[in-house]
């Protein structure tokens, strides 16, 4: 990623997230239990934090370029996709005409890389 694309896509996936955030406030909790309401509230929560850890790595990269900050950017991204995407998956799979099962065992992968991305960020000594 270009010293720019990082910010650029911390501040994409963090307009996402206020709008997945809005949405599952106010369209889909008259659709879904406590649990669901709780497993799609934590999918928001960890995208909101790894948009900022993201941004972050943004904003260090433009001060000291370095192949372990543009790889935990994209330890970030993956995370956000995989862990949020698939908790948004799993909270809606009653409201979905497709079966969402695949989608379980996707979630540990985003928290492992999370887990990387921040692994990463204590390599970055350049």
């Amino acid at each position: 990623m270009k010293k720019n694309n990082i910010i650029r896509t911390a501040a994409l996936t963090g307009v996402l997230a206020v709008i997945i955030g809005a949405f599952g406030a106010h369209g889909l909790k008259p659709h879904f239990s406590d649990y669901q309401m709780d497993i799609y509230e934590k999918g928001v929560h960890y995208q909101f934090f790894h948009v900022l850890a993201m941004l972050g790595v943004g904003i260090y990269y433009q001060h000291k370029p370095s192949v372990w900050l543009k790889r935990a950017a994209w330890a970030f991204g993956i995370g956000i996709l995989f862990f949020s995407g698939s908790l948004y998956l799993l909270a809606c799979r009653d409201l979905l005409p497709f079966n969402v099962g695949w989608a379980g065992p996707i979630t540990p992968l985003g928290g492992l890389s999370f887990i990387a991305g921040w692994g990463m960020l204590t390599m970055n000594d350049e």
